[in-house]
């Protein structure tokens, strides 16, 4: 059998029971808080653009990385331009252009 005997007096009884009652509201008015729409929706927005953020972070060091490793192909460490590279990568560029407005032309005839 469990013991039930209790070495408090009434007023310790009474102050542990304000006390857990006391605690019991902060639990509560915690719980308040947390499930309030106003916070649910706070929380939701805060998580929603910390995951845009980041996402948009990590394409923008992509995009970084790209550009600087292409750049690194057409320009020397002094950054003058490699007309090696430059002059071909012109050429290509013009030709196509020349080839998509010839074809242009032709279907607008």
């Amino acid at each position: 059998m469990a013991d039930t005997s209790d070495t408090r007096n009434p007023a310790q009884i009474e102050a542990d029971i304000k006390r857990r009652r006391e605690v019991l509201a902060e639990t509560l008015d915690e719980i308040g808080v947390r499930v309030h729409p106003k916070t649910i929706v706070g929380d939701t927005k805060a998580k929603v653009v910390g995951n845009i953020d980041h996402t948009v972070g990590r394409a923008y060091v992509g995009v970084n990385r790209a550009v600087s490793q292409v750049r690194a192909q057409f320009v020397d460490e002094e950054g003058a331009p490699r007309l090696e590279r430059v002059v071909p990568a012109a050429l290509v560029v013009v030709g196509v252009v020349g080839l998509l407005a010839l074809g242009a032309r032709r279907r607008g005839r």
